[in-house]
């Protein structure tokens, strides 16, 4: 067989499946019974639950009005004037109401998922996890007109200052671990920088950002939310799941699962609670019980089994209904999102859709494929615990995949 073939794939921990759906029987198996770190294939997880819970659209922001007072809570919504999905209907609702505005927080998790690794904290992709994001819960960087640095939001303007004795090899702004304070070295600031780097959050500073962008007062209040708060829709749930799935965005998966959450009786946002409900729910009968902890992957005590994982693929794919839907929402080989570079199409045809997941020492991919004999199968393929690098194992995957879709 093309996987136990491969020298690649000898010098580490491989697992594989291969499924038909149409006969309902695995085509092949290699440790489909092992539990494997699944890094970003963990979104799947988080997809498939956000399809059970959510309808057409996010639910944005509930409410209340009371007397002169419009007291809210967050429902974990990543769009809230995200940079690309630029949600603004929450928004539009607390501008342009003529009440007092109280914000009541509802989060009742950490700002990070488990095990996640502190030294990734200025890295873009890890940004933190809280009730009302804004912006992406990412600070943007760029050099202004007259040889200095611009931030937004630019309510921290104030918290960026240059430092004599930060000497870094190359240039960079950097953010303290536990507070707001962002700095960078003196000199000559390059045209072309960008930094993109998550800010520490806080009620504090949640309430601050939107006083700063509503231009009116927002005043913390602790009540918690009765079940007659209403509920104002932000965007169409498709646009969201696309954003999260193509580029492989951490944040907004985090938020989704939030989001999930907020659905729940009592309306209290916290990640273990909609997981466990989702695994008793919805994942009662896969094969393995899934261990998940987070809902992008960037938690190494994540741990899925390939035949689990081609067994929720079939989920989704029921749950969907539609080909063309599934496929919209999910990288394309050789066109979009993750696997745009990583595949070429087959006379223009693409050919795979699915899920990669990429860690340190660890890359997978997992979903669907189409055989030019036209046999749509599911497929799960994962290696950890290499040493080699990352471009060789996605090469070698692309290569036992396309040799499946000629061969098949």
């Amino acid at each position: 067989m093309l996987i136990e073939e491969s020298a690649i794939n000898r010098d580490h921990f491989t697992g594989f499946a291969l499924y038909d759906p149409e006969k309902r029987e695995m085509i092949y198996q290699l440790n489909a019974d092992k539990y494997f770190i699944p890094a970003s294939n963990t979104k799947l997880y988080t997809f498939y639950t956000a399809l059970q819970m959510l309808g057409d659209s996010i639910p944005g922001l509930r409410y209340i009005n009371k007397g002169d007072s419009l007291i809210f809570w967050g429902t974990g919504d990543p769009s809230f004037l995200h940079s690309t999905i630029k949600s603004t209907k929450a928004y539009q609702l607390l501008k342009q109401t003529s009440k007092k505005l109280f914000y009541a927080d509802n989060y009742t998790g950490n700002f990070y998922g488990l095990g996640w690794p502190y030294g990734n904290y200025g890295d873009y992709y890890q940004a933190e996890i809280n009730a009302l994001p804004v912006e992406d819960n990412v600070a943007v960087i760029t050099p202004d007109h007259h040889g200095g640095l611009l931030i937004k939001p630019s309510y921290l303007q104030k918290f960026l200052m240059p430092d004599s004795a930060f000497h870094p090899k190359s240039f960079m702004v950097k953010r303290n671990l536990f507070d707001n304070g962002f700095t960078y070295p003196t000199g000559v600031i390059p045209d072309k920088y960008k930094g993109e780097i998550p800010w520490k959050t806080s009620l504090e500073l949640t309430q601050a950002l939107l006083q700063d962008t509503l231009k009116k007062p927002v005043e913390l209040i602790k009540m918690n939310m009765p079940d007659t708060a209403k509920i104002l829709y932000s965007v169409a749930a498709d646009s969201v799941y696309k954003s999260m799935l193509l580029p492989s965005d951490n944040f907004i998966a985090e938020q989704l699962l939030l989001v999930c959450s907020s659905t729940l009786p009592g309306g209290k946002l916290n990640t273990q609670t909609v997981i466990a409900y989702s695994k008793k729910k919805f994942m009662n009968d896969l094969p393995d019980e899934p261990q998940w902890v987070d809902g992008s992957g960037l938690s190494r005590q994540d741990l899925f089994t390939p035949r689990t994982t081609i067994a929720l693929l079939q989920k989704i794919a029921n749950k969907i209904g539609s080909e063309k839907r599934l496929h919209n929402l999910l990288p394309t080989g050789g066109v979009s999102g993750t696997l745009r570079n990583a595949y070429k199409t087959d006379n223009g045809v693409p050919f795979v859709w699915g899920k990669t997941g990429s860690l340190s020492n660890n890359h997978n991919q997992s979903g669907y494929i189409i055989t030019r004999k036209g046999k749509r199968l599911l497929f799960s393929y994962m290696n950890n615990n290499f040493t080699r690098s990352t471009t060789d194992i996605r090469g070698e995957m692309v290569r036992v995949m396309t040799e499946i879709h000629n061969c098949f």
